[in-house]
């Protein structure tokens, strides 16, 4: 991918900076709104939740990053893919991810427009998707310095509207500021775990949710000044988003019983509900703006640069790799515009369910990725028993999570139709690779074709 000249060349960035482009690329709707649907599920009990899927992001991200500290790749997780098994590897994960990328987007930018009717009401959604859509591509044609920059200054405004909840709910718990409510402590097991034990294992995929997007980080991991430093960065992000998701959530389940969360508001403007602060609704609406855009941003960078590593290695047409005067080659735009436009059309057309069902589908074939990452590692890297142990924990988490889905009817058609697009791809997959071993033969062949003699 064209890099621009704004201090994103090879080699540029800091750990901590891209530390900070984690923080920014994750910390999303997944989380300012997603978290409402997993404390529904598992009530308080969810907290348990998040450090299972912060430990599994952790190991996911820690055999990513050994992998780019050994030798980065352009096309970081799929490259590595591709490298551990083979052709059919790479193709398969890099589709997987792009399909599933695509999906989650189009749900991103409908969430986006929804929370900008909150106060253009009149406007309608389709039109801001457009703008979205418009605003975010623009970015990426700019070039990845100008995306660093800015997921910097988005992730720093999320980071504070965060912390500025905490405060709050210190001030709400502590009596300063008075609200119709009492505070709440769960005392019981009951109150704890409202849900059982399936709730909690049905939620520990929004958990996970919460924190996709690792593998951006992985691709921009190559830009690194030192790749060494890729480990660090990733435990130092991990780190943080551990502490600001138990925190604001373990507070959010303390100021309103957990019954009362809803998958339309995000949990931060509902546990402040009741404190009659006139400018929360309205910084929260901004704040899930900032958050949802610039993960959507974030994602538009990753699909766009896995379409042209999978062109430069044959497995997507090579047009898509094609450098003209745009940081992006003109048919990955294409590809991905239309791609994003049949993904908001979906979104706005089908009913709400069905919808859901997909972007379910979306981040659990995320996950499956994830798998491939830790699958990839025990190839490529040569791993201390302490590595052998972190990775096979991480798959059994990403498992875990993955099997919770069947126990809940609000996720379950998604696990079925994760399979269904898996099952499309594995089918293109084993097509090109009756493809690929024709090619191979016929290579082979005019190799050994004896010289005329004259």
């Amino acid at each position: 991918m064209g890099h621009s000249k704004t201090g994103a060349q090879e080699g540029q960035l800091k750990w901590w900076q891209l530390s900070l482009f984690g923080v920014g690329c994750t910390i999303g709707t997944g989380f300012f709104l997603g978290s409402s649907l997993a404390i529904k599920m598992a009530g308080p009990s969810i907290l348990i939740g998040y450090m299972i899927a912060a430990l599994g992001t952790y190991f996911v991200f820690d055999a990513l990053s050994k992998m780019t500290a050994k030798e980065p790749l352009e096309g970081g997780f799929r490259s590595y893919a591709k490298k551990a098994y083979g052709k059919w590897a790479g193709f398969s994960s890099g589709w997987v991810y792009w399909c599933s990328e695509v999906l989650i987007m189009g749900s991103q930018m409908t969430a986006l427009s929804i929370f900008s009717q909150f106060w253009f009401p009149k406007v309608p959604l389709w039109l801001f998707a457009a703008g979205y859509a418009i605003l975010g591509l623009g970015i990426i044609l700019i070039g990845v310095g100008v995306l660093n920059k800015i997921e910097n200054i988005l992730a720093v405004l999320k980071i504070s509207a965060i912390l500025m909840f905490i405060v709050l709910a210190f001030l709400a718990i502590f009596g300063v500021i008075d609200g119709d409510r009492p505070i709440q402590y769960p005392d019981e097991t009951r109150d704890f775990f409202p849900g059982g034990f399936t709730g909690l294992w049905s939620a520990v995929l929004f958990a996970f949710y919460a924190f996709g997007g690792i593998e951006i980080l992985g691709l921009m991991a190559k830009n690194l000044k030192n790749p060494k430093e890729a480990p660090k960065a990733g435990k130092v992000m991990l780190f943080s988003l551990m502490i600001i998701y138990a925190l604001s959530i373990g507070l959010a389940v303390m100021m309103v019983p957990w019954d009362q969360f809803n998958t339309k508001k995000s949990p931060f403007v509902i546990a402040l509900d009741a404190y009659h602060l006139a400018f929360v609704p309205h910084f929260f609406n901004a704040a899930l703006i900032i958050a949802g855009f610039s993960t959507m941003t974030a994602s538009l960078y990753g699909v766009t640069s896995v379409l042209v590593t999978l062109a430069k290695e044959g497995d997507a047409p090579a047009s898509f790799a094609k450098e003209g005067k745009l940081k992006v080659p003109l048919p990955t735009l294409l590809i991905t515009v239309a791609g994003i436009t049949f993904s908001v059309l979906a979104a706005l057309l089908m009913p709400n369910r069905i919808y859901e069902y997909i972007t379910t589908a979306a981040g659990l074939m995320l996950l499956y990725n994830w798998v491939f990452i830790l699958a990839s590692s025990k190839k490529l890297l040569e791993l201390k028993a302490k590595d052998k142990i972190k990775y096979t924990l991480g798959a059994a988490f990403i498992f875990t999570a993955v099997a919770g889905t069947l126990f809940h009817a609000t996720s379950r058609p998604g696990f079925f139709i994760s399979l269904a697009f898996v099952a499309i791809i594995a089918l293109i997959t084993l097509l090109m690779n009756i493809k690929w071993k024709k090619t191979e033969k016929q290579k082979r062949k005019s190799i050994l074709k004896p010289w005329p003699t004259a």
